[in-house]
């Protein structure tokens, strides 16, 4: 199975943490976060993401121009809202936005 890789970008550095760790216990994902939104273009930049989740307390104005970014240089990218609520709505998140890209 193909490796898909994830970014995460979130605002609280301890929540980002988390995801990102929760997202390399699966051993066909590559999970990658930051908490601020030009780290996120570079790294957005360097490697070719499948999914972007974009974290709970980013600013409108913020998720726009993440989103027209990501868009912009990967319009097959898919981004997923992620809210929150443990790993079994962090898998099912991704799982869906899988099924999207098929």
């Amino acid at each position: 199975m193909k490796t898909i890789a994830i970014l995460y970008i979130g605002r609280h550095p301890e929540i980002t943490e988390t995801v990102v760790r929760l997202l390399n216990t699966n051993e066909n994902w590559v999970g990658i976060g930051t908490v601020n939104d030009e780290e996120a273009k570079a790294i957005f930049c360097k490697k070719e993401f499948s999914i972007v989740l974009l974290g709970s307390g980013i600013q409108y104005e913020s998720e726009t121009n993440l989103c027209s970014f990501f868009k912009k240089q990967n319009p097959n990218c898919i981004i997923v809202q992620h809210y929150g609520g443990g790993s079994g709505l962090l898998k099912s998140e991704i799982l869906l936005a899988l099924e999207d890209i098929k």
